[in-house]
């Protein structure tokens, strides 16, 4: 039975049940051409080894794809829906054919890989993880079945140390942000493969950044970009809009009841009006950007949440539990 803390927002979510394991993260992708009907997906990344992909409005599973050995931590699709890619514990990355299931590309790694994020042009892949190198390989390059794959790019987060990345991301074509274990977000210019700014999102190295979403939102003046960081016990937005060269811009940080030490997450609203964070308990909840008020608080996993995303239209959004389920919830229900 769904609980909720406040009347008057109890409501039973869509359960989507085929993972046997911990969920690890969630992707949501609307796409759409001349030629058909816009549809939104859902990608999933799970320990049990098997990412799945679904229809992002019924959560009905479209198909999975088939080959790690070890638990996939990152799964993402690129803007046209046509390729996906996945991070695993099996010490590889790999891309796929979004629409047969069938592996194009292994990249092999030297330790776990826990991200990966297509170019917006979907022509590079930037991985990271355990080995604390930012990975950029030219798909460009590669032909399918290869799978002794060199990176045309590799970018150590520290000289001193290794420092673990936790997630990555693309601002821009030649701009790729790599969040890590120390606190930090790093913004690399790919192209020259320099160190552009970094934020220091906590300053404790012993505190890692959790979960990272760039959103494009629409505000009165201008779309603003926004990049929605869940670290500590915190969640922060930076205004990324005028891109990498601009002075940090922290617009809000909200203490949260919950921390992100081992697992969670945070999503921002299209609108930017409210946002999503789950992590150390069971209860979802969502939360005035302005004030960090608590609106909502729903119960319905049996497990800690790891991960939550809002879908492209706003009008729902999706959580994965350690209790192995994807449940689709709608907003102001």
């Amino acid at each position: 039975m769904t609980e909720t803390r406040q009347q008057g927002t109890r409501q039973i979510p869509i359960v989507c049940p085929g993972h046997t394991r911990p969920l690890a993260e969630l992707q949501f992708l609307a796409v759409s051409d001349e030629n058909t009907d816009s549809r939104t997906f859902l990608v999933s990344a799970c320990h049990d080894k098997l990412p799945m992909l679904r229809d992002g409005i019924t959560g009905d599973w479209i198909g999975t794809f088939a080959g790690h050995k070890g638990a996939v931590w990152c799964c993402r699709l690129d803007p046209t829906g046509y390729l996906a890619a996945t991070a695993s514990g099996d010490f590889s990355a790999r891309v796929w054919d979004a629409i047969t299931g069938a592996s194009l590309f292994t990249l092999p790694h030297k330790h776990i890989v826990k991200t990966c994020d297509f170019s917006h042009d979907s022509t590079r892949l930037a991985t990271g993880g355990h080995e604390g190198l930012l990975r950029v390989y030219d798909l460009t390059k590669l032909k399918p079945g290869d799978s002794n794959v060199e990176p045309a790019l590799s970018l150590p987060q520290c000289d001193s140390e290794k420092v673990i990345i936790s997630k990555c991301t693309w601002l821009d074509h030649s701009t790729v942000l790599a969040a890590c274990g120390d606190g930090k977000i790093r913004f690399w210019n790919v192209t020259g493969g320099n160190l552009v700014r970094t934020i220091t999102v906590v300053d404790n190295e012993s505190v890692a950044v959790r979960d990272m979403e760039l959103s494009r939102v629409m505000g009165n003046d201008k779309n603003k970009l926004i990049l929605t960081v869940a670290a500590g016990d915190s969640v922060f937005f930076f205004d990324l809009t005028d891109g990498a060269n601009e002075e940090k811009c922290l617009l809000k940080l909200h203490k949260m009841p919950i921390h992100f030490r081992d697992e969670g997450g945070c999503s921002l609203h299209p609108h930017g009006k409210k946002f999503i964070a789950g992590g150390s308990d069971l209860w979802v909840r969502v939360f005035d950007f302005e004030t960090g008020e608590e609106l909502e608080c729903h119960k319905g996993h049996h497990g800690p949440v790891r991960c939550l995303r809002y879908a492209p239209n706003g009008k729902t959004y999706a959580t994965g539990s350690e209790d192995g389920t994807i449940r689709l919830w709608k907003t102001d229900a």
